[in-house]
């Protein structure tokens, strides 16, 4: 049985902290990982103490993408979240097995986590990346970015094009997001992967006729 008072304590302080930050790493987004992880957890049988605080304060810094510290804006969450679990009265240990999970989560850093609780984190957080709620976020990123929907000459990679989706939002989709579902973890989560990968792939062909129609 976790400690509601101190999740609930970890919540109103990550809500305070992401107020105002861009809607693809807001407050709303660590909702949607703590709700998704905590399905995943209770299923695979995980500590939800640990799993549901690093949920809470995966993302509560993260640089805007271009930035030269966005590489470290997993370390830093940790960090962070490593002193406020000190002043709450959390053991060393248990602080260790939270950094460790933020740590491990990002997929920048290409980090296979060895813990269940890492795994299940890193699942749910990349779980919001792909489905309906994954294209909205794309698309968000890619209009804060400045970039075009798609190339002209060969939205959809079909030719010998690599994605850049530095430059063409689309081009996330070949370069990252329909590669997700190969990287899940636990059993729960490619379940979810695989139904919201299908339905991303039906919104590109949809996309594709309404290009070429």
């Amino acid at each position: 049985m976790h400690d509601v008072t101190v999740l609930d304590d970890l919540r109103l302080e990550a809500e305070k902290m992401l107020a105002g930050r861009d809607p693809g790493h807001d407050y709303s987004h660590v909702i949607r990982v703590f709700k998704t992880a905590e399905q995943i957890g209770r299923e695979e049988g995980a500590d939800m103490e640990v799993l549901l605080a690093a949920a809470l304060l995966h993302d509560i810094i993260v640089y805007p993408k271009g930035s030269e510290k966005r590489s470290k804006s997993a370390d830093e969450s940790a960090e962070l979240a490593q002193r406020m679990l000190a002043a709450r009265g959390w053991s060393r240990d248990r602080i260790e097995k939270v950094s460790y999970c933020i740590r491990t989560h990002s997929y920048s850093k290409n980090v296979n986590p060895e813990t269940l609780e890492a795994k299940i984190l890193q699942d749910a957080d990349r779980l919001d990346a792909l489905g309906a709620i994954g294209i909205a976020r794309t698309f968000s990123v890619g209009g804060s970015e400045m970039r075009r929907f798609y190339n002209p000459e060969d939205p959809f990679c079909k030719t010998d094009r690599k994605p850049e989706d530095t430059r063409w939002t689309i081009d996330h989709f070949k370069a990252k997001l329909l590669k997700l579902e190969e990287t899940m973890h636990t059993a729960t989560a490619k379940r979810v992967a695989h139904e919201r990968t299908r339905f991303m792939e039906a919104f590109l062909s949809q996309l594709e006729k309404e290009i070429y129609s």
